[in-house]
């Protein structure tokens, strides 16, 4: 069994406009842009970071918005819902504040004791903020979200897939252990990392198959601590059969990426070196950074890009 991994590093989503994207999470949510760069694959479309203060693997929800693009198909195989934790008492203003701003989807509900709001997206994407002790962590508090509402990071991610099976084992082998269960949806809970550390399958035989787009999770990254325990995982992983790629690296951290059973795309990140690596903690997220094999292009990339808003 893996031992090394922490719980969530980040979620990787898709976009349709940046600039939308941006006010999204920044205004309507109140998390902190902790890196404005671009997708490495795809310098003309951004990498979004959005998370606490310094962008602390398990708060960081990031996104590429590949312009106009046309929205996903909710289904299986793919994560379902991204859950951020807020602290307790916290739902009422939040029900009150997403209302106000005009976000569709407002849920309320309970799950093995948990409070929680759903809500969707610009793209249609699925969130819950559910109440959660904090446990260390504190919200950012830049925007006038009050600390005691704020965001504190990931509480967890809900899958949505046909068959839960082979994916819990999956989960089991890297370090989480099965939790509880209500109706058709199983927790998986991982001892002893940060607080972003339950994921949750819901099982749905009979739906249809997700089609990405936007609005749709690309991925979900596992956190652990450096490069060596990250080395670990891959040899553990591939022991075991499943495809990885070679380690790659991100600037703000190292990623190996895999396929699961269930369809839903990991990544497993290091917690090194971080997003302050080329940017001062007080001002992370304002200036336009580059993957060094592209900064002699950084003209021809920024004519591409679409201004952003602070």
């Amino acid at each position: 069994m893996i031992t090394e991994i922490k719980g969530l590093h980040h979620v990787t989503s898709m976009a349709a406009d940046a600039n939308e994207n941006n006010a999204f999470f920044t205004d309507t949510l109140g998390l902190r842009r902790v890196k404005k760069t671009v997708n490495f694959d795809a310098p003309e479309v951004y990498h979004l970071y959005y998370g606490d203060e310094i962008g602390t693997p398990g708060s960081v929800m990031t996104y590429f918005p590949f312009g106009q693009m046309p929205k996903g198909r909710r289904g299986t195989g793919e994560v379902g819902t991204t859950e951020f934790a807020v602290p307790r008492g916290a739902l009422g203003f939040w029900k009150e504040r997403l209302t106000a701003k005009g976000v569709t989807g407002l849920t309320e509900g309970n799950f093995l004791g948990e409070a929680r709001l759903g809500f969707d997206g610009p793209d249609g994407d699925g969130f819950a903020l559910v109440e959660s002790d904090p446990r260390g962590r504190t919200p950012w508090t830049g925007t006038d979200v009050p600390e005691e509402a704020g965001i504190l990071g990931f509480h967890g991610a809900r899958f949505s897939l046909r068959d839960a099976a082979a994916t819990g084992e999956l989960l089991t082998f890297m370090g989480y252990q099965k939790n509880e269960s209500a109706g058709n949806i199983t927790r998986y809970r991982i001892e002893g990392g940060n607080a972003a550390d339950t994921i949750d399958i819901e099982e749905l035989p009979g739906a249809r198959t997700a089609g990405q787009g936007a609005g749709s999770v690309h991925h979900i990254a596992f956190a652990v601590e450096d490069r060596a325990a990250q080395l670990e995982v891959r040899r553990a992983l591939m022991d075991t059969g499943y495809q990885v790629t070679p380690v790659i690296d991100r600037d703000y951290f190292w990623a190996i990426y895999f396929r699961t059973p269930g369809g839903v795309l990991f990544e497993v990140a290091t917690n090194e070196p971080g997003f302050d690596r080329d940017e001062d903690t007080a001002h992370l997220g304002e200036a336009l950074k580059l993957p060094t094999r592209y900064e002699p292009h950084r003209a021809q990339i920024e004519g591409l890009l679409p201004p952003i808003a602070a």
